[in-house]
């Protein structure tokens, strides 16, 4: 049974978004790959709280984030470090660089960690912009689990590509052979594959808020009540508003 819930009396929500909602409320309280179950749910806190912080706010009106030095309104909950990529994928993700990614890398964070906190902010974007769009409150955060990250790493692994290692885009073998349904999978699902699992919730809640991806390449494939037409048009004017050039 989901732990969240859509029940409205003015809208009807088709039950799997509060299923698939709820199966990734439940694994951000647990530990990861590279966080435990309470840094897992203090990105998150950090991430809805990375909207009131002054510094970047005073970034996004600047020629360049560099320009404006300072601290960052935070939670104090996760090293700098951590923080300052949260702030920085929530409020100016269009501005993000190699050189930026290497200062992380730097100051300590690991490539592995770095993509934990982006699949944790992409699965939270898509859920509270989802609760935002319907009207009702954000969930609140679940209680964390107790655990050791299990560190897992793939074998396998392409570096060069881009800046993170990934798996090839016709990997379909070993724990990851159910990562990718399409093969040769393009690189915004291979994105994240350093950690196999951000793959698999992106992979989840994509097939409720789009389409399964063994169907993206079907253009008469559609979920819910807008065709596929309807569903590309939507997100063609969204991206084009929101400058997410894809």
């Amino acid at each position: 049974m989901p732990i969240l819930s859509y029940q409205l009396p003015e809208l009807s929500v088709r039950e799997d978004f509060a299923e698939a909602h709820s199966r990734f409320w439940q694994r951000l309280a647990a530990p990861g790959a590279w966080w435990t179950g309470a840094e897992r749910v203090a990105i998150v806190a950090e991430a809805r709280h990375a909207w009131q912080c002054a510094l970047c706010r005073a970034r996004q009106s600047a020629l360049t984030p560099a320009a404006v030095d300072g601290e960052h309104d935070h939670l104090d909950e996760l090293p700098e470090v951590a923080i300052d990529v949260i702030h920085r994928v929530m409020t100016d993700p269009g501005r993000l660089s190699r050189k930026w990614f290497n200062s992380v890398l730097e100051a300590g964070l690991s490539e592995e960690q770095y993509i934990e906190i982006i699949g944790t902010l992409v699965a939270l974007i898509s859920i509270d912009r989802f609760c935002l769009g319907i009207g009702v409150p954000l969930h609140e955060l679940p209680q964390p689990l107790a655990g050791d990250p299990s560190h897992y790493r793939p074998e396998g692994l392409l570096t060069g590509e881009a800046w993170v290692p990934m798996l090839a885009p016709d990997h379909d073998t070993g724990p990851e052979h159910d990562l990718f349904e399409l093969r040769p999978t393009g690189n915004v699902i291979r994105a994240m594959s350093l950690v196999p699992d951000e793959v698999r919730t992106l992979n989840d809640l994509g097939a409720v808020h789009y389409l399964r991806n063994s169907q993206v390449r079907d253009p008469s494939a559609f979920s819910g009540t807008l065709n596929r037409m309807q569903m590309e048009l939507v997100a063609a004017r969204v991206a084009a508003a929101r400058q997410c050039f894809y």
